[in-house]
């Protein structure tokens, strides 16, 4: 029976818990005014845990492998210039674009191993995250992996039209493994990723990703970017 249950039954981020109360304590009090009102909170308030939700994941574990930092679909793949913030330089990059809905598991993972580089946040707009602008003009957190070959990968927090609270929990010097926790996003958002030049990008727009799981990217292939098509 706990077998059946265990993909339903996930840890909860240690954020999610605070909210998950408020909604238990609204919830009562609206059972308390109307029955009706209560099964609404009810509902809500299960929605609330669901969001939270902090499931394991398998990380592939060979070097060079990069996964996807979050759950969701692949919003766009194209060349773009990383965050000013970073002082990266002007060199467009293949960047690829993450959308997470407020279903999707909002912790958010490392996609390789490395050192944090240098961070930087700058507060911005709340465009709907799915548009393009929203790389440019929206909140941000912005993250540069070290990876042990001397490139770095960026790793880029963005707020959504929803999302008010980006939390990331990197330091600057920080060594980090593929997969690991480090940040969370609420409510609806997306994240970008910057490969390193000359990495090509092994997913394709429309294909859904698992944070932690899902490889985006081989620093050591030498193939193209790949195709798809739904079917």
């Amino acid at each position: 029976m706990f077998g059946l249950l265990k993909p339903i039954l996930v840890p909860i981020h240690r954020d999610g818990w605070l909210f998950v109360a408020g909604f238990a304590i609204v919830t009562l009090i609206l059972a308390l005014l109307w029955a009706p009102l209560g099964w609404v909170g009810a509902i809500l308030t299960v929605w609330c845990a669901y969001f939270f939700r902090d499931p394991p994941r398998i990380v592939p574990t060979r070097a060079g492998l990069v996964v996807s930092p979050a759950d969701g679909v692949v919003q766009m793949i194209e060349a773009a210039v990383p965050p000013a913030e970073l002082g990266l330089g002007p060199q467009p990059l293949t960047r690829i674009s993450v959308f997470m809905n407020v279903f999707n598991v909002h912790v958010n993972r490392t996609p390789v191993d490395g050192m944090v580089g240098n961070l930087a946040y700058r507060p911005g707009k709340f465009f709907n995250a799915s548009l393009d602008k929203a790389s440019e003009f929206n909140e941000r957190q912005a993250i540069a992996l070290r990876i042990a070959d001397g490139r770095d990968l960026v790793v880029v927090q963005i707020a959504g039209l929803v999302a008010r609270r980006i939390r990331c929990d990197l330091r600057q010097s920080q060594p980090v493994r593929t997969g690991e926790r480090f940040g969370l996003i609420r409510f609806g958002s997306r994240v970008d990723v910057y490969l390193p030049d000359g990495v090509a990008a092994l997913v394709v727009p429309g294909q859904m990703m698992i944070a932690g799981e899902t490889v985006i990217a081989d620093l050591a292939a030498t193939e193209p970017a790949r195709r798809g098509e739904e079917r």
